[in-house]
């Protein structure tokens, strides 16, 4: 994706206004007047790690990775081998899960400590299977994965010194009034430190982990090795055109100026949109691996289905509607749906919106197929679904009959919630009941592998779905597409 001249030139930004070149420039300048444009969003709301979540150093080299990795997999050979044996004598715990050897829970706690510890790709590999629903992964291993996504460690006060004196020089304490040490989120390619710049101004940090970006390749090819190992993931997926799309966009989300620019293009896109905030970048005090923007305070979107009825519907049908405006107007859409890139602020009743590393475009080719797709399920025309499959690479159309059926099945099922002009109770759907009974035959007679578009694209819409369930949203998705679809503009 190029990103950094269109995202530079929607802004205005002339060659008086940067410093240096490529993907390494600093901006300054304009850019930096229109990012304080918008009033700061805040709340009494503080953000804090998992209480779970521990100080361990991170894997830095690809041997030390690797020495994880391996470890794993002969810790989960030997309890697969254990828990074999114990079937065999008639002693199995119950530990296993749906009867595999290799599900054991001592195992899958095997995974999440691994996941935990070596971060990076891995990690973010795992956090996308959290975001499954699980009628596709056992629950239980939902339940592992769900704590893979809350609960990754955070670095050492020696690692943090060695990236941040890396990054912005020897002298980086100099560049701010305070820095808390302990940071308050982590995740899978860096963690967050709350500090305040000599300006005065209120920042988050994000310090990339050490190693992950130059080891994508190889964690990736771990973790699917020890998945395939374990049988998590169903017979049938194109698994090494799912790797490319991982490695392809895992190399964007560990280039922080690639975010930074990312976010601003955002930012001026949906200036207007005053139920969306983002948050201001800060140049200055960042780098490649060092993101520094203002600290925004709010809680995460598991916590608002706590909430009331009204306050469920509003963020669900703001996250739903920004899907739509991302695809069918944009163009250009944050692809990563894990439900902590977003915040609710309660006081300003404002979605904001955090992480814009996994970022891309999408074609206009792609999109006028795409969106006549969608419509043809939301009218429960068949012929037109399938002739729009066929055109986007979903199917060749030389597949069996049953396979092109329950293709056209799962789609047009997707598109209920479309279908009718009425609040749609996503609390009452079996929409994911329904497509998991078409999975065997879809798996079985496939051809070809989807197109890499739609890996993104359909992670980002089933996590825009499964958080309408989780918040048990009523709300007129007929309205929010039609409207979509009247106002789109085909590029031919």
């Amino acid at each position: 994706m190029k990103t950094s001249s269109r995202a530079v030139a929607s802004l205005n930004i002339t060659s008086d206004d940067m410093v240096g070149t490529g993907a390494e420039k600093t901006l300054i300048g304009k850019a930096k007047e229109r990012l304080r444009s918008r009033k700061p969003t805040t709340t009494a709301t503080k953000q804090k790690l998992s209480e779970k979540s521990k100080e361990v150093a991170v894997p830095s080299t690809r041997f030390s990775r690797m020495l994880n990795y391996g470890a794993l997999a002969a810790g989960l050979s030997a309890g697969a081998l254990n828990e074999a044996v114990k079937v065999q004598l008639g002693l199995q715990s119950g530990a296993l899960i749906e009867g595999n050897v290799v599900l054991t829970e001592a195992n899958m706690e095997r995974i999440v400590e691994t996941l935990c510890k070596v971060r990076g790709a891995a990690l973010k590999l795992g956090q996308m299977l959290s975001i499954q629903d699980n009628n596709f992964i056992p629950a239980q291993v939902q339940h592992i994965f769900d704590r893979v996504r809350s609960n990754a460690d955070f670095m050492p006060k020696w690692q943090i010194q060695e990236m941040m004196a890396a990054e912005l020089g020897e002298n980086w304490q100099d560049k701010f009034e305070t820095f808390d040490v302990k940071p308050f989120a982590a995740a899978s390619i860096g963690q967050v430190h709350q500090a305040v710049t000599k300006d005065g101004q209120t920042v988050a940090l994000k310090i990339q982990y050490p190693g992950v970006a130059e080891s994508i390749d190889s964690d990736v090819d771990a973790l699917l090795s020890i998945l395939a190992f374990s049988k998590i993931l169903p017979e049938g997926l194109f698994l090494e055109e799912a790797a490319t799309v991982a490695r392809k966009e895992l190399s964007w989300e560990v280039d922080y100026y690639r975010e930074a620019e990312c976010a601003m293009k955002f930012k001026e896109l949906l200036k207007d949109e005053e139920e969306y905030f983002i948050a201001q970048y800060f140049p200055e005090v960042s780098s490649k691996k060092v993101l520094a923007t203002e600290l925004i305070q709010g809680v995460p979107l598991d916590a608002v289905a706590e909430m009331d009825q009204e306050t469920r519907n509003k963020v669900a049908h703001s996250v739903l509607k920004l899907c739509l405006k991302e695809l069918f107007e944009l163009k250009l859409m944050q692809t990563d749906p894990n439900w902590s890139n977003f915040l609710y602020n309660k006081e300003t009743d404002q979605l904001c919106l955090l992480d814009f590393g996994a970022t891309r475009e999408y074609a206009s080719n792609f999109v006028d197929n795409y969106i006549e797709v969608i419509h043809s399920a939301a009218t429960d025309n068949r012929e037109g679904v399938s002739n729009g499959l066929t055109a986007l690479g979903f199917q060749t159309g030389y597949e069996t009959q049953a396979f092109i059926d329950a293709n056209v099945d799962a789609v047009t099922i997707l598109g209920e919630p479309f279908r009718v002009n009425e609040p749609f109770d996503f609390s009452q759907q079996d929409i994911t009941n329904k497509i998991r009974d078409l999975i065997p035959v879809m798996m079985r007679h496939r051809l070809t592998p989807p197109p890499e578009e739609s890996y993104s694209l359909h992670r980002k819409l089933s996590g825009a779905f499964l958080l309408s369930t989780k918040l048990k949203a009523k709300i007129n998705c007929y309205d929010l597409f039609h409207e979509t679809y009247l106002n789109y503009e085909k590029s031919t």
